[in-house]
C-alpha cells in the first residue's frame, strides 16, 4: 500500500484575506471566493458553520470501526461522478495521486466543480477506505464542489458512478475538522474489510503567514446496498 499523502494546502483568498472559517474543510485544496463575492456568500449565511471535530474517539472515528453491512466487494473500478443530493453535488470524478512534496493532489484549479479520487488507494465498492477531494471555492466562480461539504449529517447519501457502470451507495456516518498538523491519516487512508468513503476537503482559518487554511473537513460515509 502506498505511504499517505499529506493533506493538501489550499490557495489564499481572493486578496490574501484571511477567510471566515468553512463548513468544508480539506480535501482539498482550495481556491477560495473573490472578496466583494465572499463577503455577500458569508453574509447571506450560505457557508455552513464548521463541524465540531469529534477527535479520535468522536463518533465519527466510532463509526469507522463499527462493521459495515455484509455486501460483496466490488472489482476495482475508477470513480467517474459524484452526487450528493443533501449538498446539491453532481460532479465529474478525475484521478489525482500525490505531488513530489507528499501532498494529496487535488483537481485544476481551473476546473473547481470537478472532485478528485485518490488513485492510488482502493476505489469505490473495494474493501477499504475510498478517498474524494474537491476545492472549496474559487475567486473566478464563487462556490465550488465541495463548498457545503461541512453540511453533511449521518444517514445523508453519497452515490458513486464507476467506470465498469455500477453506481455504489454509500451513507454519511459522521463529519470532522482537523487541524492539518493532527490529520487522522490512519482513519481516512487506512484499510479496512468494508468498503467505505472519505470526502476532504479544506476550511478553518486561513493563516496569511503560512498562505494556508490550518484545518481539514473529513466526511466519512459507508457502503450499503
Amino acid at each position: 500500500m502506498p505511504p499517505s499523502p499529506a493533506p493538501p494546502s489550499c490557495a489564499p483568498p481572493s486578496g490574501g484575506h484571511p477567510g471566515r472559517s468553512r463548513p468544508v474543510g480539506w480535501a482539498a485544496l482550495l481556491l477560495v471566493l473573490a472578496g466583494a463575492l465572499g463577503a455577500v456568500l458569508l453574509a447571506a449565511g450560505l457557508a455552513a458553520p464548521a463541524p465540531r471535530p469529534p477527535g479520535p474517539a468522536g463518533p465519527a472515528a466510532a463509526a469507522h470501526d463499527r462493521p459495515g453491512p455484509s455486501l460483496p466487494a466490488l472489482p476495482r473500478s475508477a470513480p467517474v461522478r459524484v452526487t450528493i443530493p443533501a449538498i446539491g453535488v453532481r460532479a465529474e470524478v478525475v484521478p489525482v495521486a500525490a505531488d513530489p512534496a507528499g501532498q494529496l493532489e487535488v483537481p485544476p484549479l481551473d476546473r473547481p466543480t470537478v472532485a478528485g479520487w485518490y488513485r492510488l488507494g482502493v476505489s469505490p465498492g473495494e474493501p477499504g477506505n475510498a478517498v474524494l477531494v474537491g476545492h472549496v471555492d474559487s475567486r473566478e466562480s464563487g462556490p465550488a464542489v465541495f463548498f457545503r461539504l461541512g453540511r453533511l449529517r449521518p444517514g445523508d447519501a453519497v452515490e458513486v458512478a464507476r467506470a465498469d457502470g455500477r453506481a455504489v451507495r454509500f451513507v454519511v456516518d459522521g463529519v470532522a475538522s482537523y487541524p492539518k498538523d493532527r490529520f487522522p491519516s490512519a482513519l481516512v487512508y487506512g484499510p479496512g474489510d468494508t468498503a467505505r468513503l472519505r470526502l476532504l476537503t479544506c476550511g478553518g482559518r486561513f493563516d496569511p503567514a503560512r498562505r494556508d487554511y490550518l484545518d481539514n473537513t473529513v466526511v466519512f460515509a459507508t457502503r450499503v446496498g
